[in-house]
C-alpha cells in the first residue's frame, strides 16, 4: 500500500536491506521498517503464492506473476534468488489506463490505432512506460471501434474493461505456454489486433511478422535503444539463411516504431521522450537494403510527416523548462549532437 500512497512506481525487498520504493526514478530506503532479513522474506514471499507458483519458483527460481492487493491495487511481481535467499521486486500497475494525451506522449502517436494493419513497436530500456504506451493505444481502439482485440502477456497487467472491442487477455503460463504458440492460434481465432507483451525470441518475432503481413493489427515491445536497432535485433533474431524473408517481410508490414524514455522533470515527476518513426515509402527501402543506420537520417529529415528524433524532442523540453540540460544529455544516445540543438537554450 505505501508504493501506491508514496505515488512509487516499484517496491524492492532484498534480504540486508530496508524495504525500497522507487520514485521518480530514485530509489528511496523506508527507513521506519526494519531491514529484511531473508526468513521474514521467505515467509512474506509464499504467503501470497499459490503451491502452483511455489513449485514452479522452486524449480526455476525466477517467478514472473500478477499480484493484486485487497482487490484494488495489482503488481506485476517477480521472485529471484539472491546468494541463495528470496529477494522481490514489485511493479505498480495503475488502475487507469490513462489516454495518450495524460500520458504527455505526441499526438502523432494516435496514427498507429487508427491502422486495420500492420506491424507497430514500441521499444525502450526497462522501466521507461512501454506497457503503457501500449495500453493507451490499445483502449484507444476499444473505445473508437468494433474489433476482437487478443493480448498476449507475461503476467496480464493492464486490466482492459471492453467498450466497443472484445479483448480476451492470454497470460503465460495459465493460458498459453508459450508467446510464439499463442500468436499463431490467433490466426484461427478471427483476430483484428494483437499485443504481445514483449518480442523475446525468434518463434515469438516469427509469428508476429507474419500475422502482420496476414492482414492483422500487431503492436509489440522490444528493449532496443531506436529504430534502426529494432530492425537490427530482429533481423539478427533470425538464422542467416532466413534473413532476406524477415527483411522483405519486415519492408512490407512495419508501420511505425516508437522508441521511449521516461526523464525526471525539473517540477517533479517523470515526462516522455520519445524517437517516432512513421513508414513511408523511403523507410520500407533503407530496410528492403539492409541500410538500417540510415534511418535515422529518415527521422531526422521527415519532421513534416510526424517524424521525431529523439534528441530534438530531448531538446525541446529543455527549451520549454521540463528536464535539465544535464538529464536530456544522459538520456541522449548522442550527446554531441544534443549539445549542438541546445547551445542557444
Amino acid at each position: 500500500m505505501e508504493t501506491a500512497q508514496k505515488n512509487g512506481s516499484d517496491l524492492h525487498l532484498s534480504p540486508g536491506y530496508y524495504p525500497t520504493v522507487r520514485i521518480d526514478g530514485r530509489l528511496i530506503p523506508l527507513t521506519d521498517y526494519k531491514v529484511l532479513d531473508s526468513q521474514t522474506l521467505e515467509s512474506m514471499a509464499f504467503s501470497i503464492i499459490d503451491d502452483f507458483k511455489k513449485d514452479r519458483f522452486k524449480t526455476e527460481k525466477e517467478l514472473d506473476f500478477t499480484y493484486e492487493l485487497k482487490g484494488r491495487i495489482r503488481f506485476r511481481s517477480n521472485f529471484y534468488l539472491t546468494r541463495g535467499k528470496i529477494a522481490a521486486a514489485f511493479r505498480l500497475i495503475p488502475t487507469e489506463i490513462k489516454t495518450l494525451e495524460e500520458l504527455r506522449l505526441p499526438p502523432i502517436l494516435k496514427i498507429f490505432s487508427k491502422l486495420s494493419q500492420g506491424f507497430v513497436l514500441i521499444v525502450g530500456p526497462n522501466g521507461h512506460g512501454k506497457t503503457t504506451t501500449l495500453a493507451a493505444l490499445i483502449d484507444s481502439i476499444n473505445k473508437e471501434r468494433a474489433e476482437k482485440i487478443v493480448t498476449i502477456e507475461d503476467p496480464i497487467e493492464y486490466v482492459y474493461t471492453p467498450d466497443k472491442c472484445i479483448i480476451d487477455q492470454r497470460e503465460l503460463g495459465q493460458d498459453t505456454l508459450s508467446f510464439g504458440k499463442a500468436l499463431r492460434s490467433t490466426f484461427r481465432e478471427n483476430v483484428n489486433v494483437i499485443m504481445v507483451g514483449e518480442m523475446r525470441d525468434y518463434e515469438t518475432m516469427s509469428a508476429a511478422v507474419t500475422a502482420a503481413e496476414t492482414g492483422h493489427l500487431v503492436f509489440g515491445t522490444l528493449h532496443t535503444n531506436n529504430a534502426a536497432q529494432t530492425i537490427q535485433r530482429i533481423v539478427d533474431t533470425f538464422p542467416p539463411s532466413q534473413q532476406a524473408q524477415v527483411i522483405a517481410q519486415l519492408a512490407n508490414t512495419i508501420s511505425g516504431i516508437v522508441s521511449q524514455r521516461l526523464i525526471p522533470r525539473i517540477k517533479g515527476g517523470q515526462i516522455p521522450a520519445v524517437e517516432v518513426l512513421i513508414a513511408n515509402s523511403a523507410v520500407r527501402t533503407l530496410i528492403r537494403e539492409r541500410k538500417f543506420q540510415q534511418l535515422n537520417l529518415v527521422i531526422d529529415t521527415s519532421f513534416e510527416s510526424g517524424m521525431i528524433s529523439l534528441n530534438r524532442y530531448l531538446a525541446n523540453l529543455v527549451k520549454n523548462k521540463e528536464v535539465s540540460k544535464e538529464q536530456a544529455e544522459f538520456f541522449s544516445l548522442n550527446p554531441e549532437e544534443l549539445k549542438e540543438l541546445m547551445k542557444n537554450y
